[in-house]
């Protein structure tokens, strides 16, 4: 008999609420969202920014929810708690008090859900895994994915993300990970933080929650290594491991090639050399594998293991993923990296783009504003022009007015288009592109590019 993910017994125990349930009623998922219900699904009406959830507490029921977790308001199948996010907290302690699984988190300025997936892939192929979806890595979002984690999970993977100092040291003391990764410290949240150094202290929060004896996992390739080394020390953090291109890491990463779709590259540690092979291009996706390759050491998984299973890892939706619509002898190469954007990830996904051929037609880039860079938006925007121009793209299409830095770095008459809003843009870049081109769209989330994507994906999947 499959054990059950909770009893309503359990949620009144963990969390002090107060129902007309029966004590013995199964909970075996919980949701946030009343349209997207599990099975013997537990509701939670939290306020957001745009909606409270018990406005839709009713529905949630309808919709077959078993119960619902709720700060005002009366009515059968409820439980009454002093505050319904609060109350998901509660649940999360309880779910990772009685784990025995070991526990990864995951923060960092890029990659972070690459990374995350990464581990998940690893540790999928040693035992049963549980893992942070989508990027659930807020203040709703780490309770949430925790509180889902069943008992019998044996590994677990949770991202972290921040937009202002002091986000991830809750987080993190609610997941309590024995492996802290950071991936790397880059301009994004600039203007909540004042200098990269601020970012890299925000980030080392994580290691606030770390288990006694943890370790911590460090990208070493960024100006900040030295302080997250200074706030592992200070945290008391017993050991720190190193991943990246630079000399003296643990886990080294020598050797990259990118062939067609993939990547190659040798990983040395402790005088071994092991041969990683992924099913995407990219140095920033070797580095994110890496951080796979050591977390899965550190957790006693087979290096063997670890990298066949990274051999079928590819590239996320918004982060990278490929796509080739319409006629196969001369189709539109789409790469949708319209979930983040912030300059690492930019020179990333711009060097990757350049050793992609058209086939065919021309390359084409849609790139939107890096939001949240405070005072150095503008210089930062224009920094990318140097990439830009290295990738080959004959086509540059800009959205959002920060990217007017971009625009005036390239100079007159390399800007094809240039729009404040996304939905403006859809249409400019429907009425140009063709089969037999290239094109990569990439900026912040709340540009909206996913949209022109998805519009992309429309016109041309079909012959």
């Amino acid at each position: 008999m499959t054990q059950p993910l909770y009893t309503i017994a359990d949620i009144l125990s963990a969390t002090g609420g107060t129902t007309d349930l029966a004590a013995d009623t199964t909970i075996n998922s919980i949701s946030i969202d009343s349209r997207d219900l599990g099975p013997d699904a537990l509701f939670v009406a939290i306020k957001g920014d745009r909606f409270d959830g018990h406005d839709f507490v009713d529905k949630a029921l309808e919709n077959g929810a078993a119960a619902a977790l709720v700060h005002k308001g009366e009515g059968p199948g409820r439980i009454h708690v002093a505050d319904a996010l609060g109350g998901l907290r509660d649940i999360a302690r309880a779910a990772r008090a009685r784990s025995r699984a070991i526990v990864v988190g995951v923060t960092g300025s890029v990659g972070k859900t690459t990374t995350k997936e990464a581990i998940r892939v690893v540790f999928e192929a040693a035992g049963e895994t549980h893992a942070s979806i989508k990027s659930f890595n807020n203040h709703w979002g780490v309770p949430l994915m925790l509180a889902r984690f069943p008992e019998q999970a044996e590994f677990g993977v949770f991202e972290m993300g921040m937009s202002a100092p002091d986000e991830i040291r809750p987080l993190a003391q609610l997941v309590r990970p024995h492996i802290a990764v950071i991936t790397t410290i880059a301009p994004a949240h600039l203007e909540a933080f004042g200098s990269l150094d601020g970012i890299a202290r925000a980030k080392a929060e994580i290691f606030a929650g770390l288990e006694p004896g943890g370790t911590a996992v460090l990208n070493a390739d960024h100006a900040q290594i030295g302080v997250l080394l200074d706030e592992a020390n200070a945290a008391g953090v017993g050991r720190v491991v190193t991943y990246g291109e630079a000399r003296g890491t643990d886990w080294q990463i020598v050797d990259i090639q990118a062939i067609g779709e993939r990547s190659f590259a040798i990983i040395e540690h402790e005088g071994e050399r092991h041969a990683l092979v992924l099913n995407v291009p990219g140095r920033h996706m070797v580095a994110n594998a890496t951080a796979a390759l050591a977390v899965a050491h550190i957790a006693g998984v087979e290096p063997a293991v670890a990298l066949r299973a990274l051999a079928g890892f590819g590239a996320q939706p918004g982060r990278g993923m490929r796509s080739r619509l319409g006629p196969e002898e001369r189709p539109l190469l789409l790469t949708d990296e319209s979930y983040n954007a912030n300059t690492a990830s930019m020179n990333a996904a711009l060097e990757v783009f350049g050793g992609q051929a058209a086939p065919g037609g021309r390359k084409v880039v849609i790139l939107g504003d890096m939001l949240e860079l405070g005072p150095q938006s503008a210089s930062l925007h224009a920094s990318l022009a140097p990439a830009v121009n290295a990738s080959g793209a004959e086509r540059v299409y800009l959205v959002g007015p920060a990217m007017a830095g971009l625009a005036e770095a390239l100079g007159a008459g390399r800007v094809a288009a240039h729009t404040q809003t996304a939905a403006e843009m859809a249409e400019i870049v429907l009425n140009d592109l063709a089969y037999g081109d290239a094109v990569m769209v990439k900026g912040s989330n709340g540009v909206g590019l996913a949209g022109v994507v998805e519009k992309i994906r429309q016109r041309f999947e079909s012959n």
